[in-house]
């Protein structure tokens, strides 16, 4: 019998740290390894943050007065047991590494200065005099998140991730961000939505490298799961952000793509057309008021009152939170929640595992659907990792599955405008709640693809570790047979 163990895990490690260190130049194949942050999760300090939480998204949303053709890998972590993942990214000459949250939800590139003098005391800052390709363009900048805020200066420089390498790319240098936003090792954010959200006005790195150096149009996100992991540390292995291609050994079947409704692009939007709770159906808007952002930046799902309220009714003894709670809803722990959504393609279900959020008092339940109130230009749903990392296949292609798979593999492509889902494979699979993983940290990876920014205001690049997909897919592999031997 084989099981994982230490003796197994010099091989994994040997294999990973190979295909990282020694990369085999693979035109059109590069990847991005991420990692996931923790929300606060004790009694004491989960109030603030759920009422902060919904306070910010309600922010970012608008809810109130507020080339050389290629791909790449950049490897994840998972930071507090699935609240939010960060990968790795390069600036300036010589290039300094930096870690940052990946968010589709926003469109603007910011870390932390070396001239930050609030909420930055404790995480890596970018010094602009270290870097000779640095030029200050001297426009304040501000955005608004979910968690907080961040404040600073426009510039330009080079900007590199997953092998990819972008000139004049511009960013926010930031001097003041919210207390809690950034956590070490995390310095700053990388926003993958479109350029028309931009605070800065810049066209975001990812947008420029679909249009000029991608070898398809597309970029994808496979996520670990550690909730309910007691062994799980703050910060676990978190999958993968490939760009320019998606890894077909990290999922199974088709990718099922559906269009985004909408000829603007702004956020990644797809319209509900079903919802059920306990296997009940529950009525949603049809036209713009179901448009839903698909948010890697955001943990929870928050959606219009009357209909958050509709869920709730189906959930015997659940009632409206108050206080720090206001717009959420309390449940009893007991009850197992089921909530399923549909896109217009296939009917995709939430793990009640994921459904309860957190315990707040003996026996009762926070949900992780809240209520929430967007812009008039922001869609009326924000889907969340809730969603992204714990999902189960109950209709494929016309068949009825029912599956204990907790994840699934995301797609954003960049033309036409669509979101793509899939189920993810048994390689995919055996990465969740493995804490024997090795953690990627930030490092500057070789450049097998250069472009320059567009001359509107923004440019594009980024670089992490280059990982060719082969040779990734099989240490991949090699460590799936390690773990499922017997």
């Amino acid at each position: 019998m084989f099981t994982l163990s230490t003796i197994h895990l010099p091989i994994i490690a040997l294999l990973l740290s190979n295909v990282v260190a020694n990369p085999t130049p693979q035109p059109n194949r590069f990847s991005m390894p991420i990692q996931r942050r923790l929300n606060p999760r004790s009694i004491e300090d989960f109030g603030a943050w759920a009422k902060s939480n919904r306070a910010g998204l309600t922010a970012k949303y608008g809810g109130s007065p507020t080339s050389k053709r290629s791909t790449g890998t950049n490897l994840l972590t998972n930071q507090g047991a699935d609240s939010s993942y960060f990968g790795s990214l390069a600036i300036g000459n010589p290039a300094a590494s930096f870690n940052v949250i990946l968010d589709t939800g926003s469109a603007d590139l910011w870390v932390a200065g070396s001239s930050c003098r609030q909420g930055c005391s404790s995480v890596p800052t970018f010094n602009p005099s270290g870097s000779s390709s640095f030029v200050n363009e001297s426009t304040r900048f501000q955005i608004t998140y979910g968690s907080g805020a961040a404040a600073g200066v426009l510039a330009t420089d080079t900007v590199q991730m997953a092998g990819f390498s972008v000139s004049n790319q511009i960013f926010a240098v930031c001097d003041a961000v919210s207390s809690g936003l950034l956590t070490n090792p995390v310095s700053g954010l990388l926003g993958l939505a479109w350029q028309s959200i931009a605070s800065s006005g810049a066209t975001p790195l990812w947008q420029t490298l679909a249009a000029n150096s991608w070898d398809s149009p597309v970029m994808a996100f496979q996520l670990t799961r550690f909730l309910n992991q007691s062994r799980a540390s703050d910060r676990e292995f978190g999958g993968s952000f490939t760009m320019g291609f998606v890894n077909n050994s990290l999922y199974t079947g088709d990718i099922e793509y559906i269009n985004m409704p909408t000829s603007r692009s702004s956020y990644w939007i797809l319209p509900i057309t079903a919802l059920t709770v306990q296997g009940n159906s529950v009525a949603v808007p049809s036209g713009v008021n179901s448009y839903a952002a698909i948010d890697t930046g955001t943990t929870l799902v928050g959606g219009p009152e009357t209909e958050i309220a509709n869920i709730y009714a189906q959930i015997p003894d659940s009632r409206a939170g108050t206080g720090d709670f206001d717009g959420y809803y309390l449940y009893p722990c007991d009850t197992r929640v089921t909530v399923s959504l549909s896109f217009g393609g296939s009917t995709w279900t939430i793990s009640p595992d994921d459904f309860a959020l957190q315990e707040v008092s003996r026996g009762t339940c926070v949900g992780s659907f809240f209520a929430l109130s967007t812009g008039n230009t922001a869609p009326s749903w924000i889907v969340g990792d809730t969603f992204l990392v714990s999902i189960w296949i109950i209709i494929w292609h016309g068949t009825l599955i029912i599956s204990s798979q907790k994840n699934v593999y995301s797609v954003f492509r960049y033309n036409p405008p669509s979101i793509g889902f899939a189920k993810l494979s048994q390689v995919a699979l055996a990465m969740n709640g493995n804490v024997d993983l090795p953690v990627p940290s930030a490092t500057i990876g070789s450049v097998s693809a250069q472009a320059t920014a567009g001359n509107n205001r923004n440019s594009s690049g980024v670089e992490r570790t280059h990982i060719p997909t082969a040779a990734l897919s099989a240490a991949l592999t090699a460590l799936w047979l390690l773990t499922t031997m017997s």
